[in-house]
């Protein structure tokens, strides 16, 4: 099974100067849990998450309306393609400790797979998708959250 039979095709994304208080809003209001950072040619050139939005911005004392997302995003963004086989997009998202993972075609963002989608789309039972989400969310680091 390839990426594009398992993403969302429905991606939201903002600008770099776009305010995390901003952002936070388009999550709450589209219920998502993440949104790429596109450049003015919609170049993916960064990723932001709710978690994100709460530790870099809130967890620092920083002033949501006053607090670009360029501030507190990730910039170095793993994604896979269309293309991709759903397995290796799964090894990315293990490999990376990710929950989400953009799709991109000709250097744009054209969806989101997430680990929801794989455990719904793909017929994921319950032990497999215990297994993946234990595998993403695996602490690597001596001061692990």
């Amino acid at each position: 099974m390839k990426v594009k039979d398992c993403m969302c095709n429905e991606v939201i994304y903002v600008r770099p100067e776009c305010s995390t208080e901003e952002c936070a809003k388009l999550m709450g209001e589209n219920h998502i849990g993440c949104i790429p950072v596109c450049d003015n040619t919609n170049k993916v050139v960064g990723i932001v998450t709710d978690r994100d939005i709460l530790l870099r911005t809130i967890g620092c004392g920083k002033e949501v309306n006053n607090t670009k997302i360029s501030d507190i995003m990730t910039c170095n963004v793993t994604s896979c393609t269309p293309e991709t086989d759903v397995k290796e997009a799964e090894r990315l998202m293990k490999e990376n400790q990710i929950r989400r993972i953009p799709v991109m075609e000709n250097n744009k963002v054209i969806g989101i797979l997430t680990i929801g989608d794989l455990a719904t789309k793909r017929g994921l039972d319950g032990e497999e998708v215990y297994t993946t989400l234990e595998d993403i969310c695996k602490c690597t680091g001596k001061n692990a959250e």
